[in-house]
């Protein structure tokens, strides 16, 4: 089995992709670090996110909220090889993936990234958009942060709600290519939780988004 995880074979299936993704701001409120207990690798506690010299977060601060360690530590009892870092790197390249897929209407793609309930969601709206003669042209300005919000474990099957806020630039054109809605030069906060879903007996190491949920 793959190290802990999440979607590495993901990765390295659409590794050279150009990746935008959606979804918001911070909000104020700050989570509290968890303790790292000794006996369990794969656990890390929050960090804050690292800034750029234009003072926007690089995507890749790790957190969880002190609520989901215990669920966490379940699933590393129950597969050792899970690690909460590599995880949210891998749900954060998940999350432009399946972004970016939706986005342009690629149907097979999606196929591979998320469960049967959201990917009927999904291919319902681009059934929808493309009815209407529109294509959505937009642009991921950052991932400010990612952070577990709950994980918890049935029988083996494993399921951790990931926060994921944002900041895009969100542009829907007609068949001609002329602007319908949006700006090009306003990016719109964003605030969402995916839920990703794995039966640990499974061979497969990847992890299907299951849910999702626009949150304030």
């Amino acid at each position: 089995m793959t190290v802990g995880i999440v979607l590495l074979a993901m990765i390295a299936l659409f590794v050279g992709l150009r990746l935008y993704a959606v979804l918001g701001q911070r909000t104020g409120h700050e989570q509290q670090p968890v303790t790292r207990p000794e006996a369990t690798p794969g656990l890390e506690p929050m960090t804050a996110p690292a800034e750029t010299k234009s003072g926007a977060a690089e995507p890749s601060s790790l957190a969880f909220e002190q609520g989901a360690a215990a669920g966490i530590r379940s699933i590393i009892a129950a597969d050792s090889d899970f690690d909460v870092a590599r995880f949210l790197e891998g749900a954060q390249a998940a999350y432009r993936m399946i972004l970016e897929a939706f986005w342009r209407g690629d149907r097979a793609e999606l196929a591979h990234l998320v469960g049967d309930e959201v990917r009927a969601t999904f291919e319902a709206a681009i059934d929808e958009r493309e009815a209407a003669g529109h294509k959505l042209d937009n642009r991921l300005v950052a991932i400010e942060r990612a952070a577990i919000d709950d994980a918890r474990l049935d029988g083996r099957t494993a399921q951790i709600d990931v926060r994921f806020d944002a900041f895009v630039v969100a542009v829907t054109r007609d068949a001609q290519g002329e602007l319908v809605a949006g700006s090009l030069s306003d990016a719109i906060p964003t605030h969402d939780v995916w839920t990703f879903r794995r039966d640990l007996n499974a061979r497969d190491p990847n992890w299907l988004l299951v849910e999702t949920d626009e949150v304030a």
